[in-house]
């Protein structure tokens, strides 16, 4: 009994990130992201200290998310008295 080619073929099929479609496009957003950044550098750059500051809530959300936060209890059985239970 032949085992299904079909099956076989259809998976050796798939696109490949390299194919004549995907290069011209990948050479065609890269030509056009240069083109936007050297033309709007002024106004990216211009932005770049608001990023920053909005930066600063954001990876105190993301950084501070898994540990409980920043209250409770001000000691705990295992830390010695009056340190407390959260330092960096």
């Amino acid at each position: 009994m032949e085992p299904h080619t079909d099956h076989m073929n259809h998976e050796q099929q798939r696109p490949s990130r390299f194919s004549a479609a995907n290069i011209a496009l990948y050479g065609f957003l890269a030509i056009a992201a240069f083109y936007l950044i050297a033309e709007h550098r002024a106004h990216l750059l211009g932005w770049l200290p608001f990023l920053l500051i909005l930066a600063c809530p954001l990876l105190h959300v993301f950084m501070h998310g898994k540990h409980g936060g920043h209250g409770g209890n001000e000691s705990s059985p295992t830390s010695p008295p009056g340190q407390s239970p959260h330092q960096h």
